[in-house]
Parts: C-alpha cells; structure tokens; sequence
C-alpha cells in the first residue's frame, strides 16, 4: 500500500470514528475502539472509557462537529499510528465547546478491523 493509499485509508476511519463521536451514541463508538480504550487530555489526564462513556450518558459532554485532518501515519504490523489535527464544537457541562488539537490516535488491528486503542489531545498553542 503507498503512503497516500494508507492516508487515505486512515482518514476514513478517522472520518467514521469522528461521525460516532458526533453521534454520541456509546454504541456507535464502541465500534470504533479496543473495549480498552482510553482518552488522554491536558485537562483530565487519563480517563478510562467508562468514565467517558458516564459523561456521555449524562448528557455532560455532546459534540455537534468534529474534523480531523490525517498528517501522518505509521503501520507496524498489526498496530498504527495516526497523527493529525483536529476541532471540534459541542457542549460540556451545558456550556459551548470549542477546540483545535494535535490528536494522535493508536489503532490495533483485531479481526481485519482497525479500532482505536488510545486517543491522546493537545491543545493547539495559538
């Protein structure tokens, strides 16, 4: 596969995986990732599924829109690293949301799928 070929692969799981989010259906997500997977982010550190998919149900967290924009990726074997940037808007805690970050996502192949492991954000400085 060439690298533009694997871009474009990965973008249309980042693309799936993003439209999930938008859903904030637990169980649409829940097809995109490992039944371990877990957030990293500047505000909250590590944060289990469980504890995201709790936020989720309680309706303190929803996204409206989310983009990412693949720059790179890296596959070895059965695990791949994808590197891009990303917004988002919604809500948290009944307040508007707004972000731009670097996101990097690791993904692991299991059962010809590729679903994502760990989710790791970082605020873009402006």
């Amino acid at each position: 596969m060439t690298e533009e070929q694997l871009m474009k692969k990965f973008q249309q799981i980042e693309d799936n995986f993003n439209a999930a989010v938008i859903s904030n259906s637990i169980d649409e997500i829940k097809k995109c990732v490992t039944s371990d997977w877990v957030l990293v982010d500047n505000q909250g550190g590590i944060i289990q599924q469980e504890v995201f998919f709790n936020v989720l149900e309680q309706g303190l967290l929803s996204h409206s829109t989310m983009t990412k924009e693949i720059l790179r990726v890296k596959v070895y074997g059965d695990i791949a690293i994808v590197t891009g940037r990303g917004q988002n808007t919604g809500t948290w805690q009944g307040q508007s949301l707004k972000a731009d970050e670097w996101i990097t996502d690791v993904y692991k192949k299991e059962n010809e799928k590729w679903l994502c492991v760990l989710t790791h954000l970082t605020p873009v400085k402006k």
